[in-house]
């Protein structure tokens, strides 16, 4: 059976790590730096810078990986700017086969031509909720705050205050090496206190340590990347022989890990897709998720990170609908939703796809 991109895109999807300001349409970042000014673009072609983005992206460095941001975030200085973006983003996850989406950003970013830290958040979710209006998919907002920022405790608390609004979450993003998870453990003790959800960027650019302080002393609920789990497991062969005590514990609690196969290879996570632990994780039994990150920088979509792990790691139908059913398991949505979600959108979906195939 082929699994090639149009029978892919088909699939119904959830995504659960994608950053706002990293998954702009190229066209769009041209039109809102015009709007506002903005003469800092290499280029207002926009095939042109597509292609500046992703190549600039794919250094195999995370902090080169992130210069791009100061582009997409210059432009998202306005109300109905960050609400377009927001719009869009649910659009583009129409097109791309995704039934529900969590979205996450750095308010913070967005403030320096005056908007408060409230009305960045609120024009984001107008965006989204004119989204799922005109398109029917189901999405969730999460608050970042910078590792490398003070401030995390004030963003913890508007998370919580905007969670009967669309916010599911908060997380810790940035640069890992030189700013642990420890340092923001006041934020999310905060988080937990208000019985809300969080998770975290950790093991993506720090080894076992940053996993650790996201997990014993922040709480997080799910993990964005964590590559560098296999720092604590014994690897022979291409199989994982043995697990340390805290991958074991990770395995065991059914810990969702947020992968983002390109997004990994460009910052330099993994050397090579072909060293990427997804499938190590997969095989052993980790709940791994499929991801984005930034479909901008890395060019990419959910039917291309679908494509993926098809070709690179031998993934069937049957894997791909596993992996989607982690992902909504793992969502930050109540309970009931997951469930139907699951029984009325993503089984129903798969089966309208496999039943031609199988005929």
């Amino acid at each position: 059976m082929k699994l090639d991109s149009a029978l892919l895109q088909q699939l119904p999807k959830v995504l659960l790590h994608e950053h706002l300001d990293g998954g702009l349409r190229p066209q769009t970042v041209i039109d809102l730096a015009q709007a506002c000014g903005y003469a800092g673009l290499p280029t207002d072609n926009a095939e042109e810078l597509g292609a500046w983005f992703h190549r600039g992206a794919n250094k195999g460095s995370l902090p080169e990986y992130l210069e791009g941001f100061s582009h997409t975030i210059a432009v998202m200085q306005t109300r109905s700017a960050i609400e377009r973006v927001a719009f869009e983003f649910i659009e583009d996850m129409f097109h791309d086969g995704v039934v529900y989406a969590e979205v996450r950003f750095a308010p913070c970013f967005h403030t320096g031509i005056g908007l408060t830290p409230e009305a960045v958040v609120q024009a984001a979710l107008d965006g989204l909720h004119r989204g799922r209006e005109k398109y029917g998919v189901e999405w969730g907002l999460i608050v970042c705050a910078m590792r490398n920022h003070t401030d995390s405790l004030e963003w913890a608390e508007m998370a919580i205050d905007f969670r009967h609004r669309g916010v599911v979450g908060f997380d810790l993003a940035g640069e890992e090496a030189g700013y642990p998870p420890k340092k923001h453990v006041e934020a999310f003790h905060a988080i937990q206190r208000a019985n809300f959800c969080s998770t975290l960027h950790a093991g993506e650019a720090f080894g076992v340590a940053s996993i650790w302080q996201a997990l014993q002393l922040c709480g997080a609920h799910r993990l964005g990347h964590a590559t560098r789990l296999t720092d604590d497991m014994t690897i022979v062969d291409g199989r994982i022989v043995k697990l340390g005590s805290l991958a074991q514990y990770i395995l065991d609690r059914r810990t969702p890990l947020e992968m983002c196969l390109s997004s990994n290879v460009h910052t330099g996570a993994v050397r090579s897709m072909a060293e990427h632990p997804f499938k190590l994780y997969y095989e052993r039994g980790f709940r791994v998720t499929l991801n984005t990150d930034d479909r901008l920088m890395s060019d990419t979509t959910m039917t291309k990170e679908f494509g993926i792990a098809v070709e690179q790691f031998g993934l069937a139908l049957a894997d791909l609908e596993k992996i989607t059913i982690n992902s909504i398991k793992s969502a930050f949505l109540h309970f009931d939703e997951r469930l139907r979600l699951i029984y009325q959108v993503i089984k129903p979906g798969y089966a309208k796809v496999v039943a031609p195939l199988s005929s």
